[in-house]
């Protein structure tokens, strides 16, 4: 009896690695994307939208409905990353404008008629800041019925990117990356830890910039674009990032994961939209004085099967 395809919904910012993320997704025959939601953060939210009906048109996707959601984070102010992804968030490769359109309700809207219809617990995959999810939980909780697990690029055990201890997603809205803990579901946090090993050989992006297949060629020029402060790395290798999150989806088994408590820590300061992750064997001083602390837990990566996710990666996109 054949496996049925994973129902999937991927909620992201669309810059160079939610596209390879998108690229994997659609391909994959153990997934079923029924819907695609954007958010501000790599760019801004017209510019998200612009780019992930951009990757579908590309992919030769089916009809995916695609939304538009926040603009910005529930407190903060929008702080995007044009200076890692470009300004058009998709490597300024000057690409034709889409000619697919989104649909007439927003993100929330969008992902609530999307849970509740699946025939089977969707697994959700934000690959951005979190505020789409946060004001789905809030505005919708009975949505968690139809979930089975959500698995979120974000967060880090030790060191970040926009700060030294947070990672890009978490800190563009730490208090919606709270929300997502309370969602009462499985989580998996994919953060930087892994995020930043999975890379793709120079030889295989040069062989992708090299096709005349549009789809692939586009796949390489995106491995290809560099972060202008990692531009001088002698190995042109391409990042995955974001793509391995959906990896995760598709084949878990390439995951080591630790199931430990992680908070975010929302206090003003160095430490605001760190994802506080208890690696202790045994509770320590704080809790003996000052009583143990409710915190969810969380199946937090800490090792990766690189070669596994690159191959995946590979002969899903390419086959």
């Amino acid at each position: 009896m054949t496996e049925q395809p994973i129902p999937v919904i991927i909620d992201c910012d669309t810059g160079v690695d939610d596209a390879l993320a998108l690229l994997f997704a659609v391909r994959h025959p153990g997934l079923d994307v029924r819907a695609v939601t954007c958010v501000a953060g790599n760019t801004d939210v017209d510019g998200v939208v612009r780019n992930t009906l951009t990757v579908l048109e590309y992919a030769g996707a089916g009809d995916i409905p695609v939304a538009r959601g926040a603009e910005r984070p529930l407190i903060e102010p929008v702080r995007t990353a044009g200076h890692v992804h470009g300004q058009d968030g998709m490597g300024d490769l000057g690409l034709p404008a889409p000619t697919r359109r989104p649909v007439d309700v927003d993100a929330v809207t969008l992902l609530r008629r999307e849970i509740l219809a699946s025939p089977r617990p969707v697994t959700l995959v934000p690959t951005a800041p979190l505020t789409n999810i946060a004001l789905l939980l809030r505005t919708h909780p009975e949505v968690t019925r139809n979930i089975e697990r959500i698995v979120f690029m974000g967060g880090a055990v030790t060191t970040g990117n926009a700060t030294p201890v947070a990672e890009f997603n978490v800190w563009h809205d730490p208090e919606a990356a709270a929300i997502l803990l309370t969602a009462g579901v499985p989580i998996t946090m994919y953060g930087l830890d892994v995020f930043k090993r999975v890379l793709v050989p120079a030889a295989d992006v040069a062989r992708l910039r090299a096709s005349p297949e549009p789809r692939l060629r586009l796949a390489g020029e995106l491995l290809a674009h560099r972060d202008p402060a990692t531009s001088g790395d002698p190995t042109p290798t391409g990042g995955l990032g974001d793509a391995g999150a959906v990896c995760a989806v598709a084949d878990p088994a390439g995951l080591t994961t630790g199931l430990l408590p992680v908070e975010v820590s929302l206090a003003p300061g160095p430490a605001r939209g760190q994802t506080v992750v208890d690696r202790r064997p045994r509770p320590g001083e704080s809790e003996i004085h000052e009583g143990v602390r409710e915190q969810t837990l969380v199946d937090v990566a800490l090792d990766v099967d690189v070669e596994r996710y690159v191959k995946l990666w590979l002969t899903t996109v390419e086959g």
